[in-house]
């Protein structure tokens, strides 16, 4: 679908009628019965190639490997992303898993709050490493990761995008 036949006015409008609708002004807004994320989970085709990568490229120390407890033979493994939060992956050997597809109810990004300098040293190693990225507003950096999964690096405060309060 192209964005010529869409009708922009119609869908700003359904947008805003959700905000209305749904939106709560923070200093009312009922608090989360979550603590945070504590891992997100994505595929792995190869273990070491998504350690160095994220490791090495991104600096997002590996944490643990062990055996996925579901699947005998395949590592649930994990990265420090900061204040607490893990990315996860799987690998599933044998399985003949496909490559990423942007699919209803699939991963479109994980973004990752960085501070401005570590967002410049990580941008570098992207460039040293011949990532290819799309850099956004300044703050983002668009890029996928050796299997495909799209990620973004945002300069931004957490709870903060574009300097817009969104948390």
């Amino acid at each position: 679908m192209s964005s010529d036949s869409l009708d922009l006015e119609k869908i700003e409008a359904e947008r805003e009628r959700i905000r209305a609708t749904w939106l709560r002004p923070s200093e009312v807004r009922t608090p989360s019965t979550a603590r945070g994320v504590h891992h997100m989970a994505l595929l792995s085709s190869d273990v070491e190639r998504t350690v160095r990568f994220y490791q090495e490229v991104l600096g997002f120390p590996l944490t643990d490997i062990f055996e996925n407890r579901d699947y005998p033979g395949s590592n649930h493994f994990f990265f420090d992303i900061g204040h607490g939060n893990l990315l996860a992956f799987f690998d599933f050997p044998d399985l003949g898993l496909a490559p990423y597809a942007e699919v209803l109810g699939g991963l479109h990004h994980v973004a990752i709050s960085m501070t401005p300098d570590e967002w410049d040293r990580a941008k570098a190693r992207l460039d040293e490493a011949g990532v290819a990225y799309q850099s956004e507003s300044g703050t983002s950096i668009y890029f996928r990761d050796p299997d495909g999964a799209r990620l973004e690096l945002i300069a931004d405060p957490l709870g903060e995008m574009y300097g817009t309060k969104v948390g």
